[in-house]
């Protein structure tokens, strides 16, 4: 629901934690910048943005213990593997070897690639290494494609102005920033930067209204706030724990609430006007929506797939069928289910294969303007005890429920399941059948 009250694009994990977001208006701006250690699983994601940012760009040079014990960047393979497998540029970033003639091998091996462009920093590890402007060049010189100069924060780049005397100095084709960008964000103003506390109050803005990360919010302010993180009102800042906390540090909090209430109401309008986002969509041959299945909103016992099963049985169909695949970079699941000779999915990845499957048949019950058994839904007498005449289907009956209160699991899913099995054992002894 949030990324269409915020207008965003948003990528989430499993456990529902946003992992990347972003919009429209910087699609052909944006570069999405990851680290890696395995050609397939950084395809895989490629895959996942590419058509929601301008290029791909992995990052071969972060000094950061995680990164080199990891081994994130060092294999050419993982570089030819994106080029080839996107329609996306791809670019890299790596830092200059000891020497200057290793550092223009590697460059010229990353080249043949096919890489769109390379950025190089010009230090060997850490910040107190001084920015080797000569090694920029002299990669510049030996190349054909565009080569960015990064590293200077510190050493050569304070202003605006600073950026192209950097670019000349490195012999490169542009400039990227780093820490003084994380600093004062407004150093690329050609009009000259803004103080620091305007900056943060405009960062602070737009934390709120697309809904950021709190601790990703106050680790950026942080890093403009410099030598002063550890005054009086550093600490405070360090010690806000929620957006509307760092509002409050800021003053801003006549602010938080407008833009939260602005953004309730956002909310309340697409869930009482039918969220389009939430209507049946046709992809191929296959009808998805985007919904979850909660636990939480389902009386015990009960469940979507008992739901459909039992309509099924009713309209003389047969069973449901689930087809189920599990997305290799985070293990989640996505379940299909064929009914009528139609297909139903959820848009949305699951935890779990039932889950998943759970899900599937929410798509299926709401496409069909079906009851699905959620908590204050009215009773629509979908899921009932049949009362069976025959004897002979009475005695099983009785017998199965004996066993089942010997081994019947507390986990609902598995009772469905259980409730399926004993269906086609009463069918097949009672002499029903199935169309």
């Amino acid at each position: 629901m949030m990324q269409y009250v915020l207008g965003t694009v948003d990528f989430v994990a499993p456990d529902e934690r946003v992992m990347f977001r972003t919009c429209s208006e910087e699609k052909g701006r944006v570069v999405f910048q990851m680290g890696t250690a395995d050609p397939e699983r950084a395809l895989v994601v490629a895959k996942l943005v590419e058509n929601d940012v301008a290029a791909v760009d992995v990052n071969m040079g972060c000094p950061k213990e995680y990164s080199t014990k990891g081994g994130m960047g060092s294999y050419y393979k993982i570089i030819f593997t994106l080029v080839k497998g996107i329609s996306k540029p791809v670019t890299c970033k790596i830092r200059i070897l000891p020497t200057l003639e290793d550092t223009v091998n590697l460059v010229k091996r990353i080249e043949r690639t096919g890489v769109a462009a390379i950025a190089v920093h010009g230090r060997e590890e850490r910040p107190r290494h001084p920015v080797h402007c000569d090694y920029i060049q002299a990669v510049a010189e030996s190349v054909s494609i565009p080569v960015i100069a990064n590293g200077g924060s510190s050493d050569m780049v304070k202003t605006f102005e600073d950026m192209e005397k950097f670019r000349a100095a490195a012999g490169a084709s542009s400039v990227m920033l780093a820490r003084a960008a994380m600093w004062n964000p407004s150093i690329f103003r050609q009009q000259g930067a803004l103080s620091v506390e305007e900056v943060m109050e405009d960062y602070i803005r737009y934390a709120v209204r697309y809904d950021n990360n709190p601790f990703n919010t106050k680790y950026c302010l942080c890093q403009m706030l410099r030598d002063r993180v550890e005054s009086p009102f550093g600490k405070r800042l360090h010690a806000a724990q929620t957006n509307e906390e760092i509002c409050e540090v800021f003053g801003m909090t006549d602010f938080y609430n407008k833009t939260k209430a602005e953004l309730e109401a956002r909310k309340a309008a697409l869930q009482t006007n039918g969220d389009q986002s939430e209507q049946p969509k046709l992809e191929d041959d296959v009808i998805t929506m985007p919904v979850r299945f909660e636990r939480r909103d389902y009386p015990p016992q009960i469940t979507p797939k008992m739901y459909l099963l039992e309509w099924s049985r009713k309209e003389k169909l047969d069973q449901p069928v689930y087809e189920t695949e599990q997305r290799t970079q985070d293990r989640a699941f996505q379940s299909t289910v064929i009914i009528d000779n139609k297909k139903y999915r959820s848009a949305l990845w699951e935890k779990s294969k039932k889950f998943a499957e759970q899900a599937a048949a929410i798509v299926c019950l709401r496409t069909l303007g079906l009851p699905e058994g959620r908590i204050g839904e009215e009773h629509s007498g979908l899921v009932n005890k049949r009362k069976r005449d025959d004897r002979k289907c009475a005695a099983l009956d009785d017998n199965e429920s004996a066993a089942r209160k010997r081994h019947i699991s507390e986990d609902p899913q598995e009772e469905e399941e259980e409730m399926i099995r004993r269906t086609k054992v009463v069918n097949g002894v009672c002499g029903q059948t199935t169309r």
